[in-house]
């Protein structure tokens, strides 16, 4: 189960949180811009180039004490054909690294398309017969299951086949999310509470080691009474938590996400982690020193909470 070996590489970090890669080019030190412009042009593939090395500097300072990147694909998909090839290599460095690889792109539609998207993501595409590779090598993957299950079950599918996981987006940390996640039922029960139970549903089958499905959901930190209702829903699924840091969620927030095994969830930073030289007394180009130092920061007060 792809569930088990996220758990094992938080607990060998002892480090319950990801690094989220949402890389936009204001975020790059302006010496990696220089340099991949001078060579490649001040263009889409100048750019997706200048982002490639701001990652991997990343990634080289963080792997020992992260277990997780999370890559969101829109911030790629804004280079074309560039910024997806910067992405697969993202994904590729990370995991040379020994990360854990969660692709953010809450994907999902019905039948054909849906499998696509699952064999995209999570599987391998067929190139001839007996030859299948894989297009982008996640071990996991933000899925919507607001379609219902015949959007969610092609995901699933192959999350047995290859040992993937998906995460599903349950209560999500944005304001706006109360528009539909929070209106009530005939039963008196709330959408996203619902899409609680349809989760467990999903992943009953996929228990692992550890006793956590493979099929997760996606739980913001800035809702943490909800959280704590849905972790009595939920009690075998891993939460991915974002909304801590930048969005306003605090690590008091975040720990009634935690099952009281220390484990269930796993807690997301982008920009936090990913701008920290911008905040603090740093040069441009110990930028990855001061990621790592926030990355540290945010893991002690983290654990702080769920021991």
């Amino acid at each position: 189960m792809s569930m088990d070996l996220l758990i094992k590489k938080i607990k060998e970090k002892g480090n319950p949180s990801v690094v989220g890669l949402d890389p936009k080019l204001d975020y790059v030190p302006g010496f990696i811009i220089e340099k991949n412009f001078a060579e490649y042009g001040a263009n889409l593939e100048g750019a997706a180039n200048a982002i490639l090395d701001y990652n991997k500097a990343l990634i080289d300072s963080l792997y020992d004490v992260m277990p997780a990147v999370k890559p969101q694909s829109a911030y790629y998909e804004m280079y074309g054909v560039y910024g997806e090839k910067t992405l697969c290599e993202t994904i590729a460095y990370a995991k040379s690294k020994g990360m854990y690889v969660l692709l953010d792109g809450k994907r999902n539609d019905i039948g054909a398309t849906s499998e696509a998207y699952s064999t995209a993501y999570l599987g391998e595409t067929k190139i001839t017969e007996g030859k299948n590779l894989p297009a982008f090598g996640a071990d996991g993957l933000t899925v919507n299951g607001y379609l219902g299950s015949d959007g969610i079950i092609p995901f699933t599918d192959n999350c047995k086949k290859f040992g993937k996981t998906i995460f599903v987006l349950v209560k999500t940390s944005n304001k706006s999310g109360i528009e539909l996640q929070d209106m009530e039922l005939k039963d008196g029960r709330k959408v996203y509470e619902r899409m609680a139970e349809l989760v467990n549903q999903w992943g009953a089958d996929s228990v692992g080691e550890y006793g956590y499905t493979s099929v997760g959901a996606v739980v913001g930190a800035t809702y943490p009474e909800e959280a704590k209702a849905l972790r009595q829903i939920m009690k075998k699924v891993y939460f991915l938590v974002p909304g801590y840091g930048a969005q306003g969620g605090s690590a008091k927030d975040v720990q009634y996400s935690f099952n009281d095994d220390g484990l269930g969830a796993i807690v997301n930073s982008s920009r936090g982690i990913m701008c920290a030289y911008k905040k603090g007394d740093y040069r441009d180009e110990e930028f990855a020193v001061a990621a790592r130092e926030e990355a540290i920061r945010m893991r002690e007060e983290i654990v702080s909470f769920i021991r």
